[in-house]
């Protein structure tokens, strides 16, 4: 019998405008053992579709049809029609969920060992001393370090890794016979991306769980999944086999999925089109780095934390340097510094003629107004009680070049037009927008005053993969049009082939490489940046299997 058996699964949502249908006549299967991929972007239904097993649906939803989720004692229970009593005996024991964000998974004022005893409480009586050894035992076989102390810890004493590793000790520790994990690496590195992989690898292995697995991410599809199930706007458009998915697609919008998805190798040949047409040497230097130092200061009598170590590097005017390494690299704090939004603390940072190290606001601010800075979740960058068009317009205002949206609105209107948002659009509020259409409004706000410089601080990592891609396109287009030049931040080193026309790689505040895309991702010579590069999952599985091999003996020989 099938771990999940779906039939026919309508979910739909009361609104003052009437009922908006999520899910529309969705079937499915999942074996036991098996990791089934339900993929699509944002809005397709994928999330709903998990959150029914569980029985998660706020009261204002609405669903029909058959969901038999499979239990210990050998038979199963129609989700749909069952009580909450019912539900609330069944999460975790025979379905437990893997949640997309850690951190608001967790409970910050509790230890993380109470925490998962919690779910062995709530399911039965246990002793305290039985229940933190449970708790150990569970975070040992998650891959923690020093599990016996850190059962202890509270959630901000770990890292986004460790945490999720948390998340999914906290599912498993009943055993329940299937996990439902919602984009569980979204958030992550690629490197640690590829070890929270593998782990739910060993999770279907040793404990026989069956996983049902939601994404955007196409490369973590053909790196864990057995079977691909498509959702595109509420209906299932096509599932199949991994291998058969990949290489021969049959619906329209599957096909389309793929082709969005950025590889690397995908922008070498245009980043060595777009340096022959830069053959030009009397460029400007807009940011040149000479062994650039940022300190955090110690507190409360502790040693300073050096962020940014020793680090040179140039941007020319026109140019884009993709700065690429995982969380704590140094990436953002260097960006930030560009911006004059952190202090450069040793060695020098020159900025549009400008020396950083010891500068004063009042010496930068005449450079703000050549500077625009995206930042990676448009959604706290924006306040949520201006429209589109005041955010968008916010910085004419400061720099004096408009006294109020109003006067604005012409040169809004165009910015909207160039990000490819209606005009319209300037009159909704941030809330009413979508991710990729609020990164575009975002991107739209960087370009008011025509910047020299533009700082992008991981502005695709949260984005579907279809809206991702468009995104790119336009940032390419408007660098090609406007002429700026741009320190790109990210963790995805597809995204930066595609963009950059050099690439710096930085580790634990060191830069150990740059160079053209060609020669860092083509012939990587640094240990650090070979397995960022064998981390990166490939929307191929074949070509993926391999690399997860190649990933291993990177790893066997650094121990």
């Amino acid at each position: 019998m099938s771990v999940v058996d779906i039939r026919n699964l309508s979910v739909s949502f009361a609104t003052d405008a009437g009922a908006v249908k999520a899910v529309d006549r969705v079937s499915l299967t999942v074996d036991k053992g098996e990791i089934l991929a339900i993929v699509g972007e944002s809005g397709s239904g994928k999330t709903v579709t998990a959150k029914t097993i569980l029985g998660l649906l706020p009261e204002t939803a609405t669903s029909s049809g058959v969901l038999l989720l499979a239990n210990g004692a050998g038979g199963a229970t129609d989700i749909v029609s069952v009580g909450r009593k019912r539900l609330r005996e069944i999460r975790g024991t025979d379905v437990a969920m893997v949640f997309q964000e850690p951190s608001t998974a967790l409970n910050p004022v509790y230890p993380v060992g109470w925490q998962i005893a919690e779910g062995l409480r709530a399911h039965g009586k246990i002793s305290r001393k039985e229940a933190k050894a449970k708790a150990v035992d569970i975070l040992r076989k998650v891959g923690l370090p020093d599990p016996e102390t850190r059962v202890g810890y509270y959630p901000h004493q770990f890292s986004g890794g460790q945490k999720q590793r948390v998340v999914i000790a906290m599912a498993l520790v009943l055993n329940p016979g299937l996990i439902v994990a919602d984009e569980p690496t979204t958030a992550l590195d690629v490197t640690v991306q590829a070890e929270i992989l593998d782990l739910l690898r060993q999770v279907r292995d040793e404990f026989g769980t069956s996983i049902v697995l939601i994404t955007h991410n196409m490369g973590v599809v053909a790196d864990l999944a057995d079977r691909v199930a498509v959702m595109y706007q509420g209906e299932l458009v096509e599932q199949a086999d991994v291998q058969t998915l990949f290489t021969a697609p049959t619906a329209q919008y599957t096909k389309d999925l793929l082709a969005a998805v950025p590889y690397v190798g995908q922008g070498t040949a245009a980043a060595a089109a777009r340096a022959e047409a830069r053959v030009d040497t009397t460029r400007e230097t807009l940011v040149r780095a000479r062994d650039l130092v940022i300190e955090y200061p110690g507190r409360l009598g502790r040693s300073g934390f050096r962020a940014v170590n020793g680090v040179s590097f140039e941007i020319a005017a026109g140019e884009v340097l993709g700065l690429v390494g995982e969380s704590g690299s140094g990436k953002t704090t260097i960006g930030r510094a560009i911006a004059g939004l952190t202090t450069a603390t040793g060695g020098s940072l020159d900025v549009l003629g400008t020396e950083m190290v010891g500068v004063k606001e009042r010496e930068f601010r005449k450079h703000r107004v050549d500077i625009g800075f995206v930042f990676q979740d448009p959604a706290t960058s924006f306040n949520p009680l201006l429209t589109i068009a005041d955010c968008v317009a916010e910085p004419l205002i400061v720099h004096g070049r408009a006294k109020a949206t109003s006067d604005a609105r012409k040169r809004v209107d165009e910015l909207l037009e160039a990000v490819q948002l209606p005009r319209s659009y300037g009159d909704r509020f941030p809330h009413e927008l979508s991710g990729g259409q609020r990164q575009r409004a975002s991107l739209a706000r960087a370009l008011a005053l025509d910047p020299k410089l533009l700082v992008a601080d991981e502005p695709t990592s949260a984005l579907d993969v279809s809206v991702q891609a468009r995104v790119l396109e336009l940032f390419k287009e408007l660098q090609r049009e406007l002429g700026f030049a741009a320190l790109f931040i990210s963790h995805d080193l597809a995204v930066v082939d595609i963009l950059a026309d050099r690439i710096a790689v930085l580790y634990r505040g060191d830069l150990v490489e740059q160079g053209t895309g060609a020669e860092v991702l083509g012939a990587p010579k640094h240990p650090y940046t070979q397995r960022l590069l064998a981390s990166l999952p490939v929307p191929d599985p074949v070509a993926q299997k391999a690399r997860r091999e190649e990933l291993k003996r990177i790893r066997a020989t650094e121990v």
